[in-house]
């Protein structure tokens, strides 16, 4: 299967929890596909969310997910609006599962903003959104 996303040719990284189905990255990101839905989007970007781009307003929850399942660690590239849009780096392997959401745009991806989680899950809908998504996963790949 061909893959769009950003750092797909580097994300051979290898879970760090043993009673999951997945073996990488891409496997995840293929569980992703059913998991992503408008109620796990970002509220202000729900009303542009759609089948297809299913990425849009997924970053956070996503990359923090992925550390979960992978560990490494969570960075950021900074928006022109000042938010940042979140990306995993583990190991030698830098990727964004999330990157097709901005289409042609080409982002600049550097480790000057690590992301932690207790800054995102401040607010409460984010965290709520991260375990929704974490359950439909977990549900997919749980052995």
């Amino acid at each position: 299967m061909m893959y769009a996303f950003y750092g797909a040719d580097n994300c051979d990284c290898k879970p760090i929890v043993d009673n999951i189905t997945i073996k990488n990255p891409k496997e995840l990101y293929d569980v992703l596909q059913g998991a992503w839905k408008k109620e796990t989007c970002a509220p202000r970007m729900q009303d542009r969310w759609s089948i297809d781009n299913k990425t849009l307003g997924q970053c956070s929850i996503t990359a923090f997910l992925v550390q979960d399942l992978f560990g490494g660690s969570v960075y950021g590239v900074k928006l022109p609006d000042g938010n940042f849009h979140c990306f995993n780096v583990i190991g030698n392997s830098l990727f964004d599962l999330t990157s097709e959401q901005f289409q042609n745009e080409v982002l600049t991806y550097t480790l000057d903003y690590p992301q932690s989680r207790e800054n995102h899950f401040k607010k409460e809908e984010k965290y709520q959104r991260y375990l929704l998504l974490k359950k439909e996963v977990l549900n997919r790949i749980q052995k």
